[in-house]
């Protein structure tokens, strides 16, 4: 039977890193505490249980939570291609072994990176940026991200939307290892909702 707890908790990880990457296209900026939770999400390889890739805390994912249920709530066509777009590319990353390993090979370096620097330090964001360009972008058809341009121009708001979508993927492939399908956003949406609102109100 589906753990739609899991499922929601994994799902609204995908949302928040797709509306982090729709904040930094038209603000130029977007929630730091969200953003260093879905970051920091690349580093949870063995995760403990599903709540612990996002730092133990529902209140990390409050805005993931929250933009999760206005996805269900209501229709904003721009974020719903984004986490889909990341649901499916997680999907192909997950049938391509090659892409699989060196992504895990890569994250496997980052805890010594962070030795040297901050996980949100430029030098960290634009390898994240990296690893989504070089492995993840080439697996299907490219996210176009809306925005302004004077925003989008930008290389250090490049490396941070990449490395959202990068997080995003992460918590896509977590979304369909405790069960997570497309179906359930067709049939299941009212159990994704009430699982979601119970996550809010505890938070």
């Amino acid at each position: 039977m589906a753990n739609y707890h899991d499922i929601t908790l994994a799902l609204a990880g995908v949302c928040q890193a797709a509306r982090l990457v729709q904040q930094f296209a038209h603000d130029g900026e977007a929630n730091q505490a969200a953003l260093q939770t879905s970051l920091a999400s690349l580093l949870e390889m063995q995760p403990e249980d599903t709540l612990a890739v996002f730092g133990g805390s529902t209140d990390n994912l409050r805005l993931g939570v929250e933009t999760l249920l206005e996805q269900l709530n209501a229709n904003n066509p721009e974020l719903a291609r984004y986490w889909l777009s990341l649901v499916t590319l997680a999907g192909k990353l997950q049938q391509n072994s090659q892409a699989k390993a060196e992504l895990a090979r890569r994250i496997q370096y980052m805890p010594t990176q962070l030795e040297h620097y901050a996980l949100l330090d430029e030098e960290m964001l634009e390898k994240m940026a990296m690893m989504y360009t070089d492995i993840i972008s080439p697996l299907g058809k490219r996210i176009q991200v809306m925005g302004a341009s004077e925003y989008l121009q930008r290389p250090a708001i490049q490396n941070r939307i990449r490395a959202c979508l990068l997080a995003g993927v992460r918590s896509a492939m977590l979304w369909q290892q405790v069960g997570g399908s497309k179906w359930q956003i067709l049939f299941s949406r009212r159990k994704i909702q009430q699982a979601a609102q119970q996550i809010y109100n505890s938070i």
